[in-house]
């Protein structure tokens, strides 16, 4: 079959090729149900500039004996031009030959066919057929009375069904008006096929010509009523009251047929043509319009109803619109698929334009009905119309969109989304109304899966910022939840940016709840943030919330916590336990410099007091000459002590000293350039006067001086740079190192008179007492020994002596510049205990020579220092200048 409605396309197509006609439409299948039953042949086409879906009617005269019937075809094709209805075929292009007609109309299917194809039953059916022969009446009414003709052909056959489930009459090859010279009904009406079976009871009788002399809708009752039984019986063979001697209808025979409609059935079949009942009385009747038994039948149906309502509803009130909103609303599971996606959602979304406050409720119901929708039409007949409607001022209108976007955000593309959602969306972020700007903050979850990353990254995330600080708190809590859910959308970049200071914002938000979705937030992207960012990020934004002043927000901030701390309790365990590799290094002087890790039980002491704290601080420390001696050392003498203001060795202010038979390390704390105190000669006739360079001998002044010059120099290399190289405390010391620190005592201010170091109190005044044993010859002579007693009560701690080595250059100290200043002036502070003089010595002494005074190089710019070293240099050449004069003298 298939194959020959395939061959019957082909010749249609190849006939108007040879004719050299350009047809603008594409042929397709012939529908095999149609043929023979009409003069016409049918085919589905397509119009070829937008594949417009049409139907072609084809009257071919060449094929069999058919040149006679060419006037019929000329007359549909005439009256289909000019007449135009709602319910009567549409015309769209036409295509003559001399042997061919191609009538072009819209996309239609026989009834016959429509009937087999349908598969509604009971009560679904019986609407559908009453609504149908509703729409037939009204043409046919139309025709019969504005129209003043006789259409002659009413029967199944002549009644198609268009896309959108509305019955259309056609079938206007007889149609004729009784006063037109080119009427064809009254002379060839005999040649439509099967139409005898159609005709009345006195065209039997008479003839065609007898219509002549009769009313125009006379022949076309007695036709409506065969169809009403054909179509609610087509399986049922005609009603006796079709044959002599043309007995009423019985109700036996009444079959399908609706009670309401069978008695005005049985006038519309009377043999009498003064008495039968016109199609325009049946409508009427139908309409309800004449009351009495069975009226009502087309205005109760649901469908009339409801396409009556659908075409007056933009113009209706309120309470109509409600009304039939309802209607549709619970009517809704009855109507056809076709009547659903080419009747009523058409009408609705054409009403939406203009709904204004009904808007809520229609859209829902275009969203109910286009779930029948196939999905391959879908986005034709649903989305597209939709999406137009968000270019609608109408706040009504958007606040239906947003309301039921989740229906219908998975049909859109990202195109739709980015070119024609967006544009018009994104202004709901700044609408003056409240409940339009949260909808908006709502509605973005569902579209962000389509959108562009610029509008991610950059449009949306400047509207969020914004909404962040608005009035109402529930839309900074749905920002911050927002942000938190398309996190993992946004660009690497934009979430180290962007996150914590969002969520950190929320978190000082005096809404609770924005609060709550700002600790919820860092929660969820948690996997975005590295282990560095949490720790010195998230989780001091995430601390503060731990003690606010709702329960609720101090409960969800430690679970937080928790969360963040085992992440970062597991990433710990990856890292390796130090980054110093274990290699030694040796010093100058040749002892090993080397790490020791502090023990487990310091760690833990580490974290119960401080206390602890400073042994572990102890256990740390670089431990060089406490390991080996170097040969040198080994060699040198034990005879007193090293002197406090000299400089300490390598630039090192660790040292070892001996306390209760244990070497220990302690800072001895070094200041760079501060003068050597001069050496003391006492005033009895000893030569061996009290010296601070104990390895100097006192009758070899030249000697004395030169390695005075040595310690300047030495000093001067320094450069200041290693005023912070030893410890400034005793970690020993536990009672009086870190009683402040555990105390932590709030300490008065006191007036900065130039002497606090740079740390906002005042250093102690040192007092220093110097004291000597008696020079006699026979005793071997030691050094003078320096007793600190400073005004806090710190232990003095005693440095063992040893040679002086070798000037060599310190290791300067890297100092950051946001301290660099107070450890100036700390390192200031500090020299100033090597520079005075002993304020009670235990013997009067004079000093031999008074060096003079030095500036610090400490805060000096490069030409400064330059000067002030060229400065020393001459001087020390002056002096040894002296020396050598004073020496030759002698």
């Amino acid at each position: 079959m298939d194959y020959l409605r395939s061959i019957g396309s082909a010749a249609a197509s190849a006939v108007l090729q040879k004719s050299g006609i350009a047809f603008p439409f594409s042929l397709g299948e012939k529908i095999g149900a149609f043929e023979g039953r009409t003069i016409w042949t049918l085919h589905d086409a397509v119009k070829r500039d937008d594949n417009t879906p049409v139907s072609v009617f084809v009257f071919d005269s060449n094929v069999g004996n058919r040149r006679s019937l060419m006037p019929l075809a000329k007359n549909a094709l005439r009256k289909l031009r000019t007449i135009r209805h709602p319910d009567v075929l549409k015309f769209i292009d036409v295509v003559e030959t001399e042997s061919m007609i191609y009538i072009v109309t819209e996309r239609v299917t026989p009834l016959r066919v429509a009937m087999e194809q349908w598969t509604g039953k009971g009560k679904e059916r019986e609407d559908w057929a009453v609504w149908g022969l509703h729409r037939v009446c009204v043409a046919l009414a139309f025709i019969n009375d504005a129209g003043g003709s006789t259409h002659g052909n009413i029967r199944t056959d002549s009644v198609f069904v268009s896309t959108t489930g509305e019955w259309k009459l056609g079938g206007f090859e007889v149609l004729s008006q009784p006063k037109d010279d080119q009427a064809v009904l009254y002379n060839l009406g005999g040649l439509i096929p099967d139409s005898g079976t159609y005709a009345s009871p006195e065209i039997k009788k008479s003839g065609w010509s007898v219509l002549k002399e009769l009313d125009t809708p006379t022949a076309d009752s007695y036709a409506l009523g065969i169809l009403i039984h054909t179509t609610f019986n087509p399986q049922v063979p005609m009603p006796p009251t079709t044959l002599p001697p043309h007995p009423p209808p019985q109700p036996s025979s009444r079959g399908s047929i609706p009670t309401s409609i069978f008695p005005s059935y049985k006038r519309l079949l009377n043999p009498s043509p003064k008495h039968r009942l016109t199609a325009a009385a049946f409508l009427e009747i139908g309409m309800g319009g004449t009351g009495g038994d069975g009226s009502g039948f087309f205005s109760n149906n649901v469908l009339v109803k409801t396409c009556a309502g659908l075409e007056n509803f933009s113009l209706g009130g309120d309470a109509e619109k409600q009304a039939m909103i309802r209607t549709l609303r619970e009517s809704a599971g009855s109507f056809p698929p076709s009547f659903i996606a080419q009747k009523v959602l058409p009408s609705l979304l054409h009403a939406l334009e203009f709904a204004g406050s009904t808007a809520s409720a229609i859209l829902p119901l275009v969203f109910q009905f286009g779930k029948n929708i196939p999905p391959a039409e879908y986005q034709s007949q649903i989305v597209g119309p939709v999406v137009k409607l968000y270019a609608s001022p109408d706040r009504g209108m958007r606040m239906a969109l947003l309301e039921h976007l989740e229906e219908y955000a998975d049909k859109l593309d990202q195109k739709q989304v980015v070119s024609q959602v967006w544009p018009n969306l994104q202004t709901g972020f700044t609408d003056t109304v409240a409940v339009i700007r949260e909808a908006t903050v709502k509605s973005i979850i569902l579209i962000a899966p389509k959108l562009s990353d610029r509008i991610l990254n950059n449009d949306l995330l400047r509207h969020l910022a914004k909404t962040q600080l608005d009035l109402e708190a529930s839309i900074r809590t749905n920002t911050v939840i927002l942000i938190g859910r398309i996190a993992p959308k946004l660009s690497k970049v934009t979430k180290q940016k962007m996150l914590v200071p969002a969520f950190a914002r929320s978190l000082k938000d005096a809404f609770v709840h924005a609060r709550v979705a700002g600790v919820m937030a860092f929660m969820a992207t948690a996997d975005m943030f590295s282990p560095d960012e949490q720790a010195q990020r998230v989780l001091p934004v995430i601390c503060g919330a731990l003690v606010d002043k709702e329960r609720l927000v101090r409960d969800q901030a430690f679970k937080a916590v928790e969360l963040f701390v085992k992440r970062l309790e597991a990433h710990a365990t990856t890292l390796p336990d130090t980054l110093i590799r274990p290699e030694s290094t040796t010093s100058p002087n040749g002892a090993a410099n080397s790490y020791s890790p502090p023990p487990a039980t310091v760690q833990a002491q580490l974290v119960n007091s401080a206390t602890g704290a400073a042994g572990a601080l102890a256990g740390w420390a670089m431990s060089s000459l406490s390991k080996q001696l170097s040969p040198a050392e080994l060699g040198g003498s034990m005879a007193g002590d090293r002197a406090l203001s000299a400089p300490p060795v390598n630039g090192s202010g660790l040292a070892s000293a001996t306390v209760n038979g244990k070497t220990q390390m302690t800072g001895a704390p070094s200041a760079p350039q501060r003068p050597a105190l001069a050496p003391v000669t006492s005033s009895g006739p000893s030569k061996a006067g009290m010296q601070l360079r104990s390895h100097t001998t006192p009758s070899d002044k030249m000697s004395a001086l030169l390695a005075e010059v040595a310690d300047a120099e030495e000093g001067d290399a320094d450069g200041g740079m290693n005023a912070w190289d030893g410890d400034l405390m005793d970690v020993n010391a536990d009672a009086d190192d870190w009683s402040a620190f555990e105390a932590a005592p709030v300490k008065a201010e006191a007036p900065d008179d130039g002497e606090d170091g740079g740390w906002g109190e005042p250093l102690p005044e040192p007092s220093y007492r110097l004291s000597t044993s008696p020079a006699t010859s026979s005793a071997p002579k030691r050094p003078p020994t320096i007793q600190v007693s400073p005004a806090a009560s710190r232990p003095a701690v005693a440095s063992p002596p040893r040679p002086t080595p070798a000037p060599v250059a310190p290791k300067p100290v890297p100092v950051t510049p946001a301290v660099a200043p107070k450890l100036a002036a700390v390192a200031d502070s500090w020299g100033a205990f090597g520079e005075e003089a002993p304020s009670t010595p235990s013997r009067s002494s004079t000093p031999a020579s008074a060096a003079p005074a030095q500036a610090s190089l400490v805060g000096m710019s490069k030409e400064e220092k330059a000067a002030e070293l060229a400065r020393r240099r001459e001087e020390r050449k002056q002096r040894i200048a002296q020396a050598k004069e004073k020496n030759a003298a002698k």
